[in-house]
């Protein structure tokens, strides 16, 4: 695991824009190795293979998709297994398939598949060399146990650019029973081996891209104005930000144009490394909440919501914190995606209101949202954790427009 910890003097970024100079400390940790690169899939199979003996390959719905995977394992005369999965994931999909890779003897995991399928994969590694039962490390439903040993060794291969999921601690799984979705969280998740070739994300169609593009982008901005967040993660942001802004259009309208696809693989990335060492807001808390009580796709939940909790957010932060540095922050986007020296907050908030529908994302009426469930929503989304991270404290009120006005 590789940690940076700064103890040096550096500005509060949760102090305001005042002056107070306090110490800062935080620490960052990621994947222990990073390959990124088109056409790195095929260099794979050597330093998965030196990971174990007995691998277990989860792939999504389309297992033909690791198929060149599959045959540089059998290459390096490795044994694996093969699990598939089709959908977001449930509690009850992850156990089964914790369960196959006990049973049958894995002593290493191979993710490739969009956020889902690299989610399963953590739990998978995490259970392989901690005893117990998944609902023992689970968060809100659970008992938010913490894992005792590191992860069974682990490769991430993303197919989508979206959830940064490679760089991650957490896993995210939908409970049916509760009907919300929930992590399960370690530093010792870090996957071992983080591999992005962007030539495996040519054939997402144009919908998901959207989806997954602005997830991405959601993911920049919420760890770029959180209150966890620090100067590492900021300069992530700040590097993500810009490339997603001027790469998305173009992944959403060719999906073979190779530079954007590349630069949106990068936006993912960094927003994976962002949100894994500061913390998201609203937007994610509320998406936990819909995306267990709707079937609805994490990507594009966070897309329609985006831009009503920056404007809910924005003014809250003019009303009740007017020197708060998010509000530098918010400031700052602007300018990076409009590219004009002078932009402020709400000439950003437009931006992303005409993003959004240029990519043509549904309201959250689309996937059966109703007004009845708007309080289960807001008292769902206020104990989420990514809401702990929001740049200032929303009130119930507040939540209940954003819902209304993404309806």
């Amino acid at each position: 695991m590789s940690v940076l910890q700064s103890l040096e003097p550096q500005f509060d970024h949760n102090q305001s824009s005042g002056g107070k100079h306090n110490t800062m400390r935080f620490e960052f940790a990621t994947a222990t190795r990073i390959i990124f690169g088109p056409g790195t899939l095929k260099d794979v199979g050597v330093p998965a293979a030196e990971m174990g003996h007995h691998g277990f390959v989860i792939t999504g719905r389309n297992a033909e998709r690791a198929a060149p995977l599959v045959k540089q394992l059998e290459k390096q005369g490795h044994e694996f297994s093969l699990f598939s999965i089709p959908a977001e994931p449930t509690t009850e999909l992850a156990l089964a398939a914790v369960e196959k890779a006990r049973r049958d003897g894995c002593d290493f995991v191979v993710g490739i598949g969009g956020g889902s399928v690299l989610d399963v994969g953590k739990v998978v590694a995490a259970l392989l060399t901690n005893s117990g039962e998944l609902m023992q490390f689970l968060e809100v439903i659970g008992g938010s146990q913490a894992l005792k040993r590191r992860s069974a060794p682990y490769t991430a291969i993303p197919t989508t650019s979206g959830t940064g999921s490679e760089v991650t601690r957490n896993a995210v799984l939908d409970s049916p029973l509760h009907r919300i979705k929930v992590s399960m969280r370690s530093p010792f998740m870090l996957p071992h081996l983080a591999l992005i070739d962007p030539e495996l994300t040519y054939a997402m169609p144009p919908a998901i891209t959207a989806a997954t593009g602005l997830d991405a982008f959601t993911q920049l901005l919420e760890a770029f104005v959180s209150r966890q967040a620090n100067p590492l993660t900021d300069c992530i942001c700040r590097q993500g930000l810009k490339r997603a802004a001027g790469a998305l259009r173009k992944a959403y309208q060719n999906g073979k144009d190779a530079s954007a696809r590349e630069d949106m693989c990068l936006a993912s990335l960094y927003g994976g490394l962002a949100l894994a060492n500061a913390k998201l807001g609203a937007v994610h808390g509320f998406a936990g909440a819909l995306g267990g009580m709707y079937n609805a796709p994490h990507g594009a939940l966070c897309a329609a919501l985006l831009p009503h909790v920056m404007e809910a957010n924005i003014s809250a932060l003019h009303s009740r914190a007017s020197d708060s540095l998010a509000l530098d922050h918010y400031n700052e986007v602007a300018r990076i995606v409009t590219g004009d020296p002078g932009a402020l907050a709400d000439q950003g908030i437009i931006w992303v209101q005409e993003l959004c529908r240029q990519l043509q994302i549904p309201t959250l009426a689309a996937y059966g949202l109703e007004k009845a469930d708007f309080s289960t929503i807001v008292a769902k989304s206020q104990n989420a954790s990514s809401m702990k991270g929001n740049p200032i404290t929303l009130t119930n009120q507040e939540l209940l427009d954003i819902l209304d006005q993404a309806f």
